[in-house]
């Protein structure tokens, strides 16, 4: 079975897909004239805008949702993993697809805006939602439903969960089994609390353990100062094959920095539309910014701190797949968090260990919040208008079953099972973005437009010529009907017409 599961894991994660992820973002970045870099300013500015409301949460809120999901074990385990098998050049390509998913998340959350729904007291929306709205193809809304669905619910839990409990144990000598019973209740107590306690959660904890680890990251650096200009010599001339060690595996730097990249940043995969859905925002195109920035701070800020402290400090090793040894830096040492723990421990000896390991934990417990948020909005998406609370009660438990068979299993089929979730997600998700290009190109315009006439931004479907967009049509007919009864009121007050 773990043969079937690895080979499965190859055939989902082949060039095919970082072909397909690499030219969507380029084609995006095109078409939406580099709308990731244009717009960096508004981006930051965006993000403390408006407030969450009884129906959705902040914009703030939601990023920290969708960073939750993006800032995961791949930022440490998945980058240490790249750097063992496509060498240094593989983090000059991390940066590149960072770049270009930029644009992904753009279209992506920009179209989970335009295409969501109320439900209930809050709003839902995300891939599936968009894909049926948008293209009118239920068929294959439902398919990628029950993907996104299964993917997050059983696939990939036990990636996040096994990297906490080996964590655990190399720094504390903590037993996987009591790791993985508490972190079962923990994750419990927040799941069963709701949406909004998910995203009270994330808010807290993200922005603390990003930052917690960007300074640690600056203090590996400045004991290693003069090694710098050495370092980014060495990933730049690894990634295009100049450098004589690593110029034979100019193709796997590409294949490990993209693969990595996406199961990190998952741009383009539909991971952040279920956030961005949810945010309270008064034009799409906000929260498609927003999320923009958000691959930023995945990949090029907490990727590229675990890529400098390993590669200045030296403690790596690579090995190709199915080749030698082409640097061999560390004996017995599996590739994964083990790296940067020891490059830590260059610097600050005893700290490394305990360090990564909570690095991890919050990391990858933020990460799980956020799946189990996704896999419930695809649940409540499969139940249509009926009220199946019992789905959702399921989809708790199985969840918290594959969390805890994690923390025991073997690491390579959980990345495995992982691979396959995320890459079967990847391969729907872009291909229903390619058909859903022009529509975002006028949510776009719709903004420029209003923007450069000095108003803050208003989105109405027919203005931007989108239709099947119902949440954003009701709410344009309600506030017409206020403005309306408005100058009904005044008008019978003053006696005289407007």
């Amino acid at each position: 079975m773990e043969e079937f599961i690895n080979w499965l894991a190859g055939q989902v994660w082949g060039n095919g897909l970082v072909i397909l992820a690499l030219g969507a973002g380029l084609i995006f970045t095109l078409a939406t004239r580099f709308v990731q870099i244009r717009y960096f300013k508004e981006m930051i500015r965006l993000l403390f805008e408006g407030k969450s409301s009884d129906e959705g949460i902040s914009s703030f809120q939601a990023f920290c949702l969708a960073l939750s999901g993006r800032v995961g074990v791949g930022n440490i385990a998945g980058v240490a993993t790249a750097i063992a098998f496509g060498g240094p050049g593989a983090v000059f390509w991390m940066w590149m697809m960072a770049l270009l998913g930029g644009a992904s998340a753009f279209i992506e959350s920009t179209m989970a805006q335009v295409y969501k729904i109320k439900v209930g007291n809050e709003y839902r929306g995300g891939t599936p939602y968009f894909i049926e709205k948008g293209l009118g193809l239920k068929w294959f809304a439902v398919i990628m439903a029950v993907v996104v669905t299964i993917s997050y619910g059983f696939l990939t839990p036990g990636v996040q969960a096994n990297n906490i409990a080996s964590g655990m144990e190399n720094a504390f000598g903590i037993n996987k089994f009591v790791t993985g019973i508490f972190l079962v209740v923990l994750l419990g107590a927040v799941i069963f609390g709701g949406v909004k306690r998910i995203a009270s959660v994330g808010q807290a904890v993200v922005p603390f353990m990003a930052v917690g680890y960007v300074l640690v990251t600056i203090i590996i650096l400045g004991a290693n100062f003069t090694q710098m200009p050495e370092m980014f010599s060495l990933i730049f001339t690894s990634a295009f094959g100049a450098n004589q060690v690593f110029g034979g595996i100019v193709g796997a730097a590409i294949a490990w920095g993209v693969r990595r990249a996406i199961f990190s940043n998952v741009a383009g995969c539909g991971e952040a539309t279920y956030s961005s859905a949810a945010a309270e925002v008064s034009h799409p195109a906000k929260q498609g910014l927003v999320q923009a920035f958000s691959v930023y701070i995945d990949t090029i800020v907490v990727c590229t701190a675990t890529a400098l402290m390993i590669l200045v400090t030296g403690m790596y090793n690579v090995t190709p797949e199915g080749a030698e040894p082409i640097v061999q830096t560390l004996k017995n040492v599996e590739a994964g968090p083990a790296y940067t723990q020891m490059a830590v421990e260059t610097v600050m000896s005893g700290f490394g260990p305990g360090f990564v390991a909570i690095a991890i934990f919050f990391f990858a417990f933020t990460t799980l919040m956020a799946y189990y948020y996704i896999a419930e909005t695809t649940i409540v998406y499969l139940s249509g208008k009926r009220e199946l609370p019992w789905l959702k009660t399921i989809l708790k438990i199985v969840m918290l079953i594959m969390t805890y068979a994690g923390c025991v299993y073997s690491a390579s089929t959980m990345w495995a099972l992982g691979d396959i979730g995320f890459g079967s997600m990847a391969w729907l998700s872009l291909i229903a973005l390619f058909f859903l290009m022009k529509p975002a190109l006028r949510v776009l315009k719709d903004y420029e437009t209003q923007r450069k006439a000095g108003k803050d931004p208003v989105f109405n479907p027919l203005h931007a010529n989108i239709s099947g967009a119902d949440f954003w049509e009701e709410k344009c007919k309600e506030l017409d009907d206020k403005n309306s009864s408005i100058n009904n009121i005044y008008i019978g007050n003053s006696g005289k017409s407007l």
